[in-house]
């Protein structure tokens, strides 16, 4: 087995003398996307700003792989629609980086065409991308996402959770992520975890869409939850005009068997 880039080990964080995290595990391999799910104040955040080193646990510990480099991308960035800010130079602020790397982390995630756009006038899946991109711009080992595709249409979040799988395999890095979006991101990872404050579940995700802590958190409909493969020629470009590519295989999302489903 290879060594991990990150392990947590049996930490725990109180804040206030409230347990926040509890003796939580976890372990992260190279090319291996990892996924956070729960409700509001699980305490999903805390445990990615443990992995960034951002905070230290109370007991158990943290380890990373030495001079691991993580690439990180956060939920929200607030734009100051007065600042004069074009994408090109955004990325420029991350130090050592030229208009070349620029460009490049760009083309990395499908979205040359902003280059020179000001950044306030880039929609909901562009910004993304253009926050994916400078992730990248680190040269990650460890890409950390937190809830990669929040604001993104329904069209953009699938194509953004392909991208990330794509990413993975022509970086070998590990991922790990924070999402609410179920029904997509539960057929674009290796492992679930499940968090309330402690791992109430963890595997892959046929097993954790079973397990009774699961169907608790997420209420009755969940034990409909069908993960399913579907495949396509064909992905869409930030505008959503289809661009054809024989032989692309994409993992569709998780479908949802409701009372009235036919199928």
């Amino acid at each position: 087995m290879s060594e991990p880039l990150i392990s947590v080990e049996q930490a725990s964080v109180r804040f206030a003398g409230r347990d926040t995290l509890q003796d939580i595990n976890l372990r992260l391999e190279p090319g291996q996307i990892v996924t956070l799910i729960g409700p509001n104040g699980a305490g999903k955040t805390t445990l990615v700003r443990l992995v960034l080193g951002l905070l230290k646990p109370n007991s158990g510990r943290v380890r990373r792989q030495p001079k691991l480099r993580i690439g990180y991308m956060p939920q929200k960035l607030q734009i100051d629609r007065s600042l004069p800010l074009s994408v090109l130079r955004f990325l420029r602020l991350v130090p050592g980086v030229d208009r070349a790397r620029a460009e490049a982390a760009l083309a990395e995630v499908g979205a040359s065409q902003v280059l020179d756009t000001p950044l306030r006038d880039v929609s909901g899946g562009e910004l993304q991308r253009v926050m994916l991109a400078r992730a990248l711009l680190r040269e990650p080992q460890l890409l950390v996402l937190d809830e990669p595709a929040q604001g993104v249409d329904i069209t953009g979040q699938a194509e953004l959770y392909r991208l990330i799988s794509e990413l993975r395999e022509r970086l070998g890095c590990g991922v790990l992520m924070v999402s609410h979006d179920l029904h997509l991101v539960m057929s674009a990872t290796d492992q679930v975890i499940c968090l309330n404050r402690h791992v109430c579940c963890s595997g892959h995700p046929e097993q954790v869409s079973g397990d009774p802590a699961f169907l608790e958190l997420f209420g009755q409909d969940a034990p409909g939850l069908a993960i399913y493969h579907h495949h396509h020629d064909h992905h869409h470009d930030l505008q959503g005009a289809v661009v054809a590519e024989p032989g692309l295989r994409i993992h569709g999302p998780v479908h949802v068997h409701g009372p009235n489903c036919k199928h």
